[in-house]
Order: structure tokens, then C-alpha cells, then sequence
């Protein structure tokens, strides 16, 4: 088994190979946090573009069928019903109106749930943690050194092992 950074378990690692290792991880971790940001916008813009094709599709269909529909339903009311033809035609309209305002529904239901969607927010209060983490670390305190040993003799082997 070994570390991270291939060096084997349990061997001390000099302070440059920590240094890496933690520039190493910290880097993967930004590439991360970008990642996961990149991929909750393109969920709230997915939810965007579905709430404007409802719109898209309740504007198109109160356009485009409402001279056909009306035409058909008030005729069909008036001969169904024998009534007024101008109250067949306000029934009508009503009832394409009523659609129209299903499928606006819909499109309002999606725009609030891509609003209420706050990925990048979210994303960046992460990072704005991590940070606050890793500035408040501290280092371990170094264990005291042995009056025969001197810092300079364990830095000079710590230089020629690594």
C-alpha cells in the first residue's frame, strides 16, 4: 500500500513532498468545486429552457388554434345546444383560455423550481468554507529535538533523502 503521492505507508515524508502533496489535492479539489458548479448551472439552465418552451408552446397554442378551435367548439355547442352563437363562440374562447393557462401554469411551476435552484451559490459558499478551513489550520507543533541532535544535521538528511 502506499500514499497518495506513491511514496510507501508509514515512512516520513519531507516537507517538500508534503507541500506537493497538498498543492496536489488542493488543486483537484478547485477542479472539483468548478465541476460540480458547471454541472448544477446546466441543470438550472435545462429547467430554464423547459419553462420557457411551456411559455413557447401556451403562446403558440392560443396563436395558432384559436380561430380553428373556436370555430369548431361554438358550432359544436350551437348544435348541440341550440343556443345563442355568440355564446358558443364565448364558450369557446374560454375554453382555450383555459388551456393556454394549464400550460403557463406549468411553464411558472419550472421557473420557480430553475430560480430556487441555486447551484454556483451553493458551489461557491463550498469554497468560501474549504477557504476559511484551510486558513484557520495549523501546523502540529514539531516534537522537541534530543540535545545531541542538532535542526541542521535532520534537515541535511531530510534534503539528501528526498
Amino acid at each position: 500500500m502506499s500514499a497518495p503521492d506513491g511514496s510507501p505507508v508509514g515512512t516520513e515524508r519531507s516537507i517538500g513532498q508534503l507541500f506537493a502533496s497538498a498543492t496536489t489535492e488542493l488543486s483537484a479539489l478547485v477542479h472539483d468545486e468548478i465541476a460540480l458548479a458547471k454541472a448544477q448551472l446546466r441543470q438550472d439552465v435545462k429547467r430554464g429552457a423547459t419553462s420557457g418552451g411551456a411559455f413557447t408552446a401556451a403562446g403558440l397554442l392560443l396563436v395558432f388554434s384559436l380561430p380553428m378551435l373556436s370555430f369548431a367548439l361554438a358550432y359544436g355547442i350551437h348544435t348541440w345546444s341550440d343556443w345563442n352563437l355568440a355564446v358558443c363562440f364565448l364558450l369557446s374562447f374560454a375554453a382555450n383560455v383555459l388551456v393556454a393557462g394549464l400550460l403557463a401554469l406549468i411553464g411558472v411551476v419550472f421557473a420557480k423550481k430553475a430560480k430556487k435552484g441555486r447551484g454556483p451559490q451553493k458551489v461557491a459558499a463550498s469554497v468560501k468554507q474549504s477557504a476559511g478551513v484551510l486558513q484557520n489550520a495549523k501546523p502540529h507543533p514539531r516534537p522537541e529535538l534530543p540535545a545531541d541532535r542538532s535542526p541542521e544535521a535532520i534537515e541535511a538528511v531530510a534534503r539528501s533523502s528526498s
